[in-house]
């Protein structure tokens, strides 16, 4: 017997439309579904949650609406970056630890942002890293990872790169001090 030879359960030219039919054994049983258009379990834009008041990036629940900041003083000009939104406590203390760093080790470098740029990204950091300290531990949604958190800003290497310019600061002002 070939391949030709043995039966078809169809064929395309043939009306034949497979149908399946529920059990009457789950039909009796079954109970209608209390929403007309439920959504799937694994549906990824769920109507039934609000992403605009959760964490933008693990989508916790628990978040706090701060602006996380960072400076660069340039030689010449400076350049400021900010994060808005809710952030819950993992992802914006993620978030501050690696603007601060950056803002310690590139937020010197111009007169300006010596004064007044840098100091006021670090201290708006301060004051939106107490205020993401005061929420509970995020739970995220399933698929939304959290970022790591990453080591402490003082142990990491570059926000120590703020002594140079620092240091050079000091060094100006004693010259100028001994000179009067």
């Amino acid at each position: 017997m070939t391949a030709s030879d043995q039966p078809r359960p169809h064929s395309p030219g043939d009306a034949f439309v497979p149908k399946y039919r529920l059990p009457d054994w789950y039909l009796d049983h079954a109970t209608p579904p209390a929403d007309p258009a439920p959504v799937a379990w694994h549906s990824v834009d769920n109507p039934a949650i609000d992403f605009a008041a959760r964490c933008r990036m693990c989508a916790a629940a628990e978040v706090v609406p701060v602006t996380i900041r960072s400076h660069q003083g340039l030689l010449v000009w400076m350049r400021g970056q900010s994060l808005d939104g809710p952030w819950c406590r993992r992802c914006g203390t993620s978030f501050i630890r690696k603007y601060s760093t950056r803002t310690l080790c590139l937020g010197w470098w111009n007169p300006l942002s010596l004064l007044v740029g840098a100091p006021a990204a670090l201290v708006a950091n301060a004051a939106a890293y107490r205020q993401l300290r005061r929420l509970p531990p995020p739970v995220p949604l399933p698929g939304h990872p959290q970022p790591d958190l990453g080591r402490p800003v003082l142990q990491r290497p570059p926000a120590y790169v703020a002594l140079i310019p620092l240091a050079c600061c000091i060094a100006l002002i004693a010259a100028l001090v001994s000179r009067i």
